[in-house]
């Protein structure tokens, strides 16, 4: 999983080591309302437990359906971030997330299963989850993953995020996936991700540019910095959310 550290971590994926910037972002979003999800007041209650000392405003609201078109109808307030319990069936979870991005572009859901394997989880990320967890995980680890989350990083077992980004990267049409780019990037970062999402290596991407592998390196580290993010992985993943909420 993805921890909040202030701790220099290995980057899985790029071979390189950088510095998080995730905690300053925690801290500034302690005050962000969170809303609260589910159709079971058992579960809803447990989620107010482990989040009672966390500082945020919390907003419980108990779904009174399970099914997709009342999801996708109902009117859900608005939230920074919200914690999803998805006990519901697969189409109906894809409705009330889409529901939530749709009137709230710049939510973060975070969402609670009994059990996820890799085809639900890819489909989650699909849909714009940045964390998912199961109900085993939530009295040890909801209060760790939402400061995560909330400040604009994933909470995403390593395994699954690998092989979802490799099947971004591997699948048709996503090769040389491409997303709009904040006017805030040089226009070397512009070609520093662009390889980035081709999957290309530091030092392919340094061959292509005609730069060393070390200014490579300086940029990966500045982009995850700009993006708020820590692993390229996490870079990958969010990029291909913004396409798809972009199409």
């Amino acid at each position: 999983y993805s921890v909040t550290t202030g701790l220099a971590e290995p980057c899985p994926l790029a071979g390189i080591r950088i510095r998080s910037k995730i905690v300053v972002k925690t801290v500034r979003t302690r005050r962000m309302p969170v809303c609260l999800l589910s159709p079971h007041p058992l579960v809803l209650g447990e989620f107010e437990r482990v989040l009672s000392g966390s500082g945020y405003k919390l907003i419980p609201r108990l779904l009174e359906s399970s099914l997709g078109p009342d999801l996708r109808r109902m009117s859900v307030p608005r939230a920074g971030v919200f914690v999803v319990d998805a006990h519901v069936a697969r189409a109906a979870a894809g409705a009330l997330l889409s529901n939530i991005l749709e009137h709230h572009p710049g939510a973060r859901i975070l969402v609670v299963a009994e059990k996820l394997n890799a085809a639900e989880s890819y489909s989650l990320l699909r849909l714009g989850a940045k964390g998912l967890l199961t109900y085993a995980e939530v009295r040890d680890h909801l209060d760790r993953a939402l400061p995560l989350v909330a400040g604009g990083g994933f909470w995403v077992p390593r395994s699954v995020l690998s092989g979802f980004v490799d099947s971004v990267l591997s699948g048709p049409g996503n090769r040389r996936m491409q997303v709009e780019v904040s006017s805030e990037l040089s226009r070397r970062e512009q070609e520093v991700l662009s390889g980035l999402l081709e999957n290309l290596a530091n030092k392919e991407i340094a061959g292509k540019l005609n730069i060393s592998e070390r200014t490579v390196k300086f940029h990966v580290s500045n982009l995850l910095s700009k993006f708020g993010v820590r692993r390229r992985a996490d870079l990958i993943l969010l990029c291909f959310q913004q396409r798809s909420v972009a199409s």
